[in-house]
């Protein structure tokens, strides 16, 4: 009877959320008292293991158990044992606190100045060769820093970076945002690349209007290079008429290679068959590569690391 009546005065079926999560922020602190009591089944023993008052440690379980609306312990002076109710808390609490040890010991393995670990976004066109060179080189002083690479578009990295999912990003084109801080760290001059039987593949250099009246494959809108492509077109006085759009640029070497289109990209990792790259003369073309990271936010130690290294590859960021 006492059990139902503490049930109601709490923890009606009616609570709302908020109610929860009063609840929650109510009972949180009390936990781990509550697990080292139900191990010892003893007041005085549990106090002198935490090295807490016992009589600060009674009062906290009688407060849980108001709280609750539940009896936990049954008690025998300082002698206590579990409730069924509390055997039921019990094995929630522990797998509760288990899980925050875990992601507590998470957090400080990824911050450890030797092992810890980097969230690194880049464009799908860095991650052939420049990627893999700077962390190689990289790894050289700080062997046994760990890594998680994002590979994405420029935007969805810089959303990436604002939701805390990634510590850095090399993206082009350099954003510009208050929330955001950012440095150029070098260039890339991009080439009009044509199918390698296209009239205009016998030339090695073109004046970007030339190409006015071309079929255009490109990457989607809201990827970088298709912003630079859509600028680069309007300086040079035309409007593209895009035929295909994707997601990734080796994609659309291949269609023009198949004579879909002609696309501005940057170079290739490899050299790709079936295709010319022409080096655009008017206007000049070329993107910016910057890094960024939200300001504000804290470094750890492997992060400060990299970016000091990072920052530290201006103008000899991309392979030669």
């Amino acid at each position: 009877m006492v059990h139902q009546q503490r049930s109601q005065a709490r923890l009606s079926p009616s609570s709302d959320i908020k109610d929860t999560e009063d609840i929650v922020t109510l009972l949180a602190p009390r936990l781990a008292h509550f697990a080292g009591v139900a191990r010892t089944e003893h007041v005085t023993r549990a106090a002198q293991e935490m090295q807490v008052p016992q009589s600060t440690l009674s009062r906290a379980m009688v407060r849980l158990e108001q709280d609750l609306g539940v009896d936990l312990f049954a008690r025998r002076g300082r002698t206590v044992s579990l409730t069924p109710a509390g055997r039921t808390f019990l094995g929630s609490v522990e797998r509760a606190l288990a899980e925050i040890e875990r992601a507590a010991e998470e957090v400080r393995a990824d911050a450890d100045p030797a092992t810890g670990k980097v969230a690194f976004g880049f464009l799908h066109t860095m991650g052939a060769e420049t990627v893999p060179g700077l962390i190689h080189a990289f790894r050289a002083d700080h062997p046994r820093v760990r890594f998680s690479l994002v590979q994405n578009y420029g935007e969805a990295m810089l959303e990436k970076l604002r939701a805390g999912e990634l510590d850095l990003c090399l993206t082009s084109p350099v954003p510009d945002a208050p929330d955001l801080v950012a440095r150029r760290l070098d260039e890339q001059k991009l080439r009009l690349v044509v199918p390698a039987d296209h009239p205009l593949a016998s030339r090695r250099r073109i004046r970007l209007a030339e190409a006015a009246d071309e079929t255009f494959v490109t990457l989607e809108p809201g990827y970088g290079m298709r912003l630079i492509t859509d600028a680069l077109c309007r300086e040079a006085g035309f409007r593209p008429r895009i035929a295909f759009e994707g997601e990734e640029a080796e994609t659309l070497r291949g269609l023009v290679a198949a004579g879909l289109g002609v696309a501005l990209l940057p170079p290739p990792a490899f050299p790709r068959p079936g295709v010319v790259e022409l080096t655009v003369t008017a206007p000049r073309a070329a993107r910016e590569i910057g890094v960024a990271w939200l300001d504000g936010h804290p470094d750890t130690p492997p992060v400060a690391a990299f970016k000091k290294f990072l920052l530290s590859r201006r103008g000899n960021l991309l392979p030669t």
